[in-house]
C-alpha cells in the first residue's frame, strides 16, 4: 500500500479553514466538520472499549462497528459518497436482537455505570447521541445519506442493550433509576 500521510502537519488549517476530502475548502466550525469530529470522537471511544476485558463474540463486534464509523466519516469528508446501506443496519438489529434475548425485561430506567466496561458503553452511546444530533443538523442544510442517520439511531440503542448484556456477564447489577430519592 502506498503512503496516503507523508507529512502529517501540513499548516494548512491555520487560518481556521480544513479540506474534505474531495478538496473543498471549509471553515473548521462547519457543520460538516463538527459531525466528523463528533463521529470520530465515537469512534474513539469504541477503541477504548476494545481495549478492555469484553467476550471475543463482542469484541468482533465492535471492530466491524469501527469500520462502519469510519465509512460515515468518510461520506462526510466527500459529500455525495455513500458507504453505510441497509445490509449494514440490520446487522446491527440483528445483534441487538440476539443479545437482548439474554436480558431481563426492563421495568425502570437503568443508571449508566455497573462495571467499567458497561460505563464506557453507556459514555459511547451518549457519544453516538451526540454524533447523531448533528449529522441531523448537517442534514438540514446539506443532504447526507439517511442509512448513516438511522444506522446511527441503531447503533445507540445497541450499545445500551450492550451495556446491559456486559454487566450480565460480569455478574454486576444494573442500577436502576429511583423516583423521588
Amino acid at each position: 500500500m502506498a503512503n496516503r500521510l507523508t507529512h502529517i502537519y501540513t499548516k494548512t488549517g491555520d487560518e481556521g479553514k480544513t479540506s474534505l476530502g474531495d478538496g473543498t475548502r471549509v471553515d473548521k466550525h462547519h457543520l460538516r466538520v463538527e459531525a466528523l469530529g463528533n463521529v470520530d470522537e465515537f469512534n474513539s471511544i469504541i477503541g477504548i472499549i476494545l481495549t478492555t476485558d469484553i467476550n471475543k463474540d463482542i469484541y468482533k463486534i465492535l471492530k466491524i462497528v469501527q469500520h462502519h464509523l469510519f465509512d460515515i466519516g468518510g461520506e462526510l469528508s466527500i459529500p455525495n459518497l455513500r458507504k453505510i446501506d441497509t445490509e449494514k443496519i440490520e446487522f446491527i438489529e440483528k445483534n441487538i436482537d440476539a443479545i437482548n434475548k439474554n436480558l431481563s425485561p426492563l421495568k425502570e430506567f437503568i443508571l449508566p455505570g455497573g462495571s467499567f466496561e458497561s460505563a464506557l458503553c453507556h459514555q459511547a452511546r451518549t457519544v453516538c447521541r451526540r454524533a447523531e444530533r448533528s449529522l441531523f443538523r448537517l442534514n438540514e442544510i446539506e443532504k447526507i445519506n439517511s442509512i448513516s442517520l438511522q444506522y446511527l439511531n441503531r447503533l445507540s440503542d445497541f450499545l445500551f442493550v450492550l451495556a446491559r448484556e456486559i454487566n450480565r456477564e460480569k455478574k454486576v447489577n444494573d442500577t436502576f433509576w429511583q423516583k423521588n430519592i
